[in-house]
């Protein structure tokens, strides 16, 4: 991108950071959301971004699937029931393609099994928002700049019994979307942040089949800020509840029914009181009066578990805020899969509506899996969004492997 200005900047960062600096009046969205309704924003929303193909060809489901290396993202306890010792995955999607040609998404995540009950593993995400350039109000360049975030990711599980495990991941957070970049009116700095993940996962076997329920809590971690303590801003606290079901048709075919709900444990954004002419009332300390709903600016807590009872419209407001994704998988012989999803989110919350489509190969300790993302609206940003997955798995576990418990 060799021309773009500062307004192309400021859409990059509306769409990926919440950046108070900029003295925003209303909250940041996340690309490929309607601004128009009470769409809850956070800052570095691309912790949310689906990072794997195989997930993103089911319509973005995972926390009760069957585990892989990717199951960092999507319940990291799901990882003492994989079917190896050791792996990899490297994953890699370009991001908004239809409107910038240099953004993209990649995820590598690796697992070591120590034993029948316990695996840990590392991940590293990493969001390159492609090169801008700085320029005052006369379009006189002030200088470039790659705005890039990562995250950095180290996760245990374990079994509790043969069918239930927990997991917990800690996880760094570092957004750089302007470096530090400073002028008369903007002085901005890098955010930093830690969370950590908390997950719970269950499958039971029958003779044709297996049923599993998961459960993840992601992302929970201070606020995060790229300017000062007075503009701090929620990192995208998730709830995710799920279940898949596995069927297995004969001994080569088998099919998978898999089913996320997701839900923002963040403050949802309230009604501000306005004069005749539309404009917000303050009170007398300089803070906007709030018609319907409570105050955004709460403590971490507070705002997580009040997540779930302050939106401004009451319980039919916060049944819009649950995400529903839903995906089927099928297998041919453990080696060929064919993947398809949809994805659901409120006209009110953000309107992200898609279907999701993709295939999947293994042979020996090689598999490859691709997706492909189609919206429900046309001119959608996030039209024809490709995901590729890279899987290497070694060691397959046997009877005979250590047990802690034994």
């Amino acid at each position: 991108m060799n021309s773009k200005t500062t307004s192309i900047f400021l859409f990059l960062v509306l769409g990926f950071g919440s950046l108070s600096l900029f003295a925003q009046t209303t909250p940041p969205n996340i690309v490929g959301q309607n601004s128009e309704k009470r769409v809850i924003t956070t800052a570095v929303p691309f912790l949310s971004i689906t990072p794997d193909a195989r997930a993103g060809a089911m319509g973005d489901v995972g926390v009760a699937t069957s585990a892989d290396a990717n199951s960092v993202h999507w319940n990291p306890a799901k990882l003492v029931f994989i079917e190896h010792n050791i792996g990899f995955a490297l994953s890699y999607s370009p991001w908004l393609s239809k409107i910038i040609n240099d953004m993209s998404l990649s995820y590598l995540s690796g697992y070591y099994k120590i034993s029948r009950e316990q695996v840990v593993a590392v991940s590293m995400r990493y969001f390159d928002l492609g090169e801008i350039f700085f320029t005052n109000q006369n379009n006189i360049q002030q200088g470039r700049f790659n705005p890039r975030e990562l995250a950095i990711d180290a996760t245990y599980a374990r079994k509790l019994t043969e069918n239930l495990s927990v997991g917990v991941t800690a996880r760094y957070v570092n957004s750089n979307l302007t470096g530090n970049f400073t002028s008369s009116t903007i002085e901005a700095r890098p955010g930093n942040t830690a969370a950590v993940d908390i997950s719970v996962y269950y499958t039971k076997a029958y003779q044709n089949s297996n049923l599993s329920f998961g459960g993840n809590i992601s992302n929970i971690g201070a606020k995060l800020t790229y300017s000062d303590e007075a503009n701090k801003d929620f990192i995208p606290i998730n709830l995710r509840l799920g279940t898949a079901y596995t069927v297995y048709l004969d001994p080569y075919n088998s099919l998978t029914f898999a089913l996320d709900f997701n839900k923002l444990m963040v403050p949802t954004p309230p009604v501000y009181a306005r004069d005749d002419n539309g404009a917000i009332i303050y009170d007398q300390e300089g803070n906007p009066v709030i018609e319907r709903g409570k105050d955004p600016n709460r403590p971490l807590l507070s705002g997580m578990f009040g997540s779930f009872a302050d939106a401004p419209d009451g319980f039919s407001e916060e049944m819009q805020e649950v995400m529903i994704a839903f995906g089927t998988e099928y297998w041919y012989n453990n080696t060929f899969a064919g993947r398809i999803g949809y994805f659901y989110e409120s006209a009110n919350k953000g309107n992200r509506k898609y279907l999701t489509i993709g295939v999947g190969f293994r042979y020996n300790v090689f598999g490859v899996d691709f997706a492909y993302l189609v919206p429900q609206q046309q001119e959608n940003p996030l039209a024809e969004t490709l995901r590729f997955t890279l899987l290497f798995n070694f060691q397959p576990v046997t009877t005979t492997d250590v047990s802690v418990t034994d």
